[in-house]
């Protein structure tokens, strides 16, 4: 809105950005953007993930059961940042993100936790996405379009799911939405959402089995 002068113009702006990026895959085109882009992003994407490969041509959507399962996924993800980064102080203020659930009719769907003990430990490793990779394949292959797995980061052990196809989910937008505020300092995270109120916290000590989270600079 900073660079056009009328509802008009900004759309057509809009219309020119979106026009450079990848093209919407065939079976994404009837979602709203929030559901759609992580396939639409998935061949440009150098970072594997647990069921995705670097660059691979589809991609993945990940989700959780609870939104406290989803908010302890993405406050770890955030630390992540601060453990690269440990001269990076801690921000002021809270961050404010929206919460939103999806309505899901797969398929085929499998649950990690139906796989022989040694190859669910493998796919559910903290630091490593080897084996979960692999799986991710094998599931395509297979015409598989959900993976059910627990969490590795929520301290409750929630359940997450991976969405492997654009067509498992129901409907095209998301179905409701909440507000969270997340505050990090040298005590760990809080998060609280207004409405339901509800409010988590994760201590220094929350993350402390991924490997990649020892000497972690708390102080700064």
């Amino acid at each position: 809105m900073k660079l056009t002068d009328s509802l008009a113009e900004q759309a057509l702006l809009e219309q020119l950005i979106d026009d450079t990026k990848p093209p919407v895959p065939r079976d994404g085109v009837r979602l709203d953007y929030l559901l759609m882009t992580p396939f639409r992003y998935s061949a440009s994407n150098p970072w594997g993930s647990r069921f995705r490969r670097p660059f691979a041509e589809t991609g993945v959507f990940y989700a959780a059961g609870l939104p406290r399962t989803a908010i302890a996924e993405a406050v770890f993800h955030r630390l992540r940042f601060f453990a690269e980064s440990p001269a990076t102080p801690w921000p002021q203020n809270p961050g404010e993100y929206t919460a939103f659930a999806v309505d899901l009719d797969a398929g085929q769907a499998i649950d990690v936790a139906t796989l022989p003990a040694a190859d669910a430990v493998a796919v559910l490793a903290p630091d490593s996405y080897e084996a979960g990779q692999a799986l991710g394949d094998a599931a395509r292959a297979a015409g598989i379009d959900v993976i059910r797995y627990r969490s590795v980061r929520d301290p409750d052990g929630g359940d997450n799911v991976a969405v492997l196809s654009p067509g498992a989910f129901a409907a095209k937008a998301p179905v409701d939405r909440q507000s969270w505020r997340i505050h990090f300092d040298r005590n760990g995270a809080r998060a609280i959402c207004e409405a339901p109120r509800s409010s988590l916290a994760f201590g220094r000590d929350a993350f402390e089995s991924d490997p990649r989270m020892a000497g972690f600079v708390w102080d700064r």
